[in-house]
């Protein structure tokens, strides 16, 4: 097979990956059930010297719920003032303890950009209690939540609440250009005549709304497309795509009826009932899921609704602590953050594939390797499968990574137990609080030690997160 690069060296990168990973079937079909609890001997711990050691008290959200539903009449710092809420009535915590305030979010109300502010304010902390908010798309919570690790870590903050919100209900849709500085030039005008004068220049096509941009900037193509491209690219089956989707909605299903989804707190909608769970869990059946039609690319593309995130609403909310701080208040942490990696790359052919080379820069900076992780929790919105292949293949290692063996796959039997981002949802602000609650979670269900948090995230970034459960 090594022979096959050389003649096609001038391809377009998706051809020459598809060349590679075409003979290449992901062999995981068979595997996509749930799994056994994991029994693992303690291993070292992951403290280091003359650094801060940093915990996670407890972490809720909201139940996340399909855009359009039953918070489609709020606003995001309602949301985010349930989660920090929530948090209260979960910890106990004294507002007044807390140093600062970290959220994260993507689509911003106008109203309300600094939303963190908001909502503290909104759920009753002091207005002596700092608060900013942060963005860096599907991986804003966790920037919210490593800002506040550093913060911590440097001895600035002793507490710090993380988390983010997104209400895709709502999104700002805006003026055009053209009537924008129209009504801005109005505003200025001094005189009827200048007035008139720029009245004259109205035209009807300056009335088109201006929505929200859906693809990346860099490249205007997206995520869906990029999704399929890379589908194509790494050879990844409609079938394949499906089967997961599946597994993902089963497997949520599964933990959702066994109550083990302890995060999500119930949230009153005003004026409505009572919303106490996710309402994007649906498990299907391949055969329905074979009739829908792509989503993106038509008529060939393997993207679908079914096999793909929905946009979704909500929020979640973290208590993170300085551990001497958190032993002292009485507290029981459920686990420490310990080391943590940023990651970009190419956003045109390699948009998704953040947790591919987060992954084992995360494993080296921890001294640790891929048998040491007994719990995954990967975003898994899109492209999930291409990055299983890329982390599986010596080939795309050592031509794109400079790596000279593959990362390997995550075995599938710690891999997201408790659904993932397709069938829970995806509020891009909030997901990465989820992950990490995911992982202390199940460490602390299953009896692990090290858990693995990694993302992707538009613009072609990444993020990925070691999680130590805290010793019982």
């Amino acid at each position: 097979m090594t022979i096959l690069t050389y003649p096609f060296k001038n391809l377009p990168t998706a051809s020459k990956w598809a060349l590679r990973f075409s003979i290449r079937p992901l062999s995981c079909s068979s595997q996509l059930r749930a799994a056994p609890a994991v029994q693992t001997k303690t291993k070292k711990t992951l403290a280091k010297p003359n650094i801060r050691n940093v915990v996670v008290v407890d972490g809720v959200r909201t139940p996340f719920l399909l855009s359009g539903t039953s918070y489609k009449d709020l606003m995001p710092h309602d949301l985010a003032r349930a989660a920090l809420t929530g948090l209260l009535h979960r910890t106990s915590v004294p507002k007044e303890v807390v140093d600062y305030i970290i959220f994260g979010t993507v689509i911003q109300e106008v109203k309300t950009s600094n939303v963190a502010r908001e909502a503290a304010l909104g759920a009753g902390f002091s207005d002596k209690t700092p608060a900013h908010t942060v963005t860096m798309a599907c991986i804003s919570a966790n920037q919210a939540m490593t800002t506040g690790v550093g913060l911590i870590a440097s001895g600035q903050c002793d507490v710090i609440v993380a988390g983010g919100v997104e209400l895709m209900s709502d999104v700002p849709i805006r003026h055009s250009r053209k009537m924008r500085k129209l009504m801005l030039d109005l505003n200025k005008a001094k005189s009827m005549g200048q007035r008139l004068s720029l009245i004259s220049k109205f035209r009807f096509n300056f009335l088109a709304p201006e929505l929200p941009a859906v693809s990346e900037f860099s490249t205007s193509e997206t995520m869906g497309h990029s999704a399929d491209r890379l589908a194509a690219a790494f050879a990844v089956s409609r079938l394949e795509q499906d089967e997961y989707a599946l597994r993902s909605h089963s497997l949520a299903k599964k933990a959702q009826d066994e109550g083990l989804l302890s995060d999500v707190v119930p949230f009153k909608v005003p004026g409505k009932d009572t919303v106490t769970k996710d309402n994007g869990i649906r498990p299907s059946s391949l055969e329905q899921m074979a009739k829908l039609k792509p989503a993106f690319i038509k008529p060939y593309g393997t993207v679908t609704a079914a096999n793909s995130s929905f946009l979704t609403d909500g929020a979640s909310a973290m208590l993170i602590m300085a551990e001497e701080k958190a032993l002292a208040m009485g507290y029981k942490p459920k686990a420490y953050l310990r080391d943590f990696m940023y990651v970009s790359q190419d956003p045109k052919d390699q948009l998704l594939l953040g947790p591919t080379y987060a992954t084992p820069k995360v494993l080296e900076k921890a001294g640790l390797t891929m048998n040491d992780i007994d719990a995954f929790e990967f975003h898994e919105a899109f492209s999930i499968l291409a990055n299983f292949k890329a982390m599986d293949s010596d080939w795309f290692a050592e031509n794109y990574m400079g790596r000279k063996t593959k990362v390997g796959l995550p075995p599938l039997e710690k891999f997201n137990n408790w659904g993932g981002s397709l069938s829970l949802g995806h509020p891009f602000g909030a997901t990465g609080c989820r992950l990490v609650m995911a992982a202390a979670n199940r460490l602390r269900k299953e009896g692990g030690q090290y858990g693995l948090v990694a993302a992707c995230a538009a613009g072609g970034q990444g993020h990925a997160m070691i999680v130590e459960a805290y010793p019982k």
